[in-house]
């Protein structure tokens, strides 16, 4: 059995969970501005209060395992792209902090309001220009970063940053139509396909821009001797839209979310596909970043021990606060 495979594997599904389940918590807060009614910002806080801090497991997991298995591309990555690793920080501590103040405050609602979207959003764009700067190729020369430490700003990882910021824009209003009802619920559910349509319109231009900027995935996605499976992907993104549209229309309460996340999936496959074998892609392999064995092996022994736990506390945490979020409901 080859541990790094089994490591990546490992990496790639806990980021897939943070995505899925942070970016819809992170979502509701770029909501937040369509919707000025105090009252219905408090339903939708209360909506996410119970399970938004254990979301963000994920990303901790997520750092930890690629700084046991993967040390070399930790190294380089985080030099690299520390400042927007910062920010993105910050956003999450600004917003988790009115998270908990908000609740309790009176005259100065408005400015955790404000510090909630804000954190909300930020966090989500600098996610956004993490990836992106990530796929566009961070500068690396004998094994350590070289490039400038502000290489991240740059069109393509703004691009992604903004398509990022739209998709958990989406997850957040599926998320919000199976949680809340009535004239809350048919609002949320308006913006959906508008949502859909944008976050379409990021995955094209993303689609298009890197293989015109990357030879390599080019080679992958037009001219490898598989190149014809690869083409199922945007042809499920297709279909996944299509199914969308039904669900809205058909007033679907848990079907939006469930399109949205499959949605998600599809273009993080295709992000995969793209990278493969790659951990820092085009520089440094997998294999080339990988930790010894043995360390792997001691390191996965703590993880086959992890995983289970915060996967059993969070299925829990789903299954207590289950159900619709009623008016005057709160969660302290």
């Amino acid at each position: 059995m080859d541990l790094t495979i089994v490591w990546a594997a490992i990496i790639a599904a806990g980021i897939f969970i943070y995505v899925a389940l942070d970016g819809f918590d992170l979502g509701v807060g770029m909501i937040f501005p369509f919707f000025p009614d105090e009252a219905e910002r408090d339903l939708m806080m209360h909506s996410i209060a119970p399970i938004w801090d254990g979301n963000e497991t994920w990303l901790v997991l997520g750092g930890a395992a690629l700084f046991a298995a993967f040390p070399l591309a930790y190294s380089i990555a985080l030099s690299g792209l520390y400042l927007p690793i910062i920010f993105m920080l910050v956003c999450l501590i600004f917003r988790g902090v009115s998270f908990e103040v908000r609740a309790k405050a009176t005259r100065t609602k408005n400015i955790w309001n404000l510090f909630f979207i804000c954190g909300s959003a930020g966090a989500s764009f600098f996610q956004g220009v993490i990836l992106g700067a990530y796929l566009h190729g961070i500068p690396v020369s004998q094994n350590a970063f070289s490039g400038d430490p502000f290489f991240w700003i740059a069109p393509f990882p703004f691009l992604t940053g903004l398509g990022l910021t739209c998709t958990y824009a989406l997850l957040g209003a599926g998320y919000l139509v199976l949680k809340t009802d009535g004239d809350l619920q048919r609002r949320m559910r308006a913006l959906i396909l508008p949502l859909t349509a944008v976050l379409l319109a990021f995955i094209a231009v993303v689609s298009v821009w890197t293989p015109l900027t990357d030879a390599r995935i080019a080679e992958r996605w037009f001219h490898s001797s598989f190149h014809l499976w690869l083409y199922l992907v945007p042809v499920a993104v297709v279909l996944t839209a299509v199914a969308m549209y039904f669900a809205i229309k058909r007033e679907s309460e848990a079907g939006p979310l469930a399109i949205a996340l499959l949605l998600v999936f599809l273009g993080y496959i295709g992000l995969l596909l793209s990278v493969w074998p790659y951990a820092l892609p085009g520089s440094v392999t997998l294999w080339e970043a990988a930790s010894p064995e043995t360390s792997q092996a001691f390191t996965l022994v703590g993880a086959v021990i992890i995983i289970p736990i915060i996967l059993a506390y969070t299925t829990v945490g789903y299954w207590v606060f289950r159900g619709k979020v009623k008016p005057g409901s709160a969660y302290h």
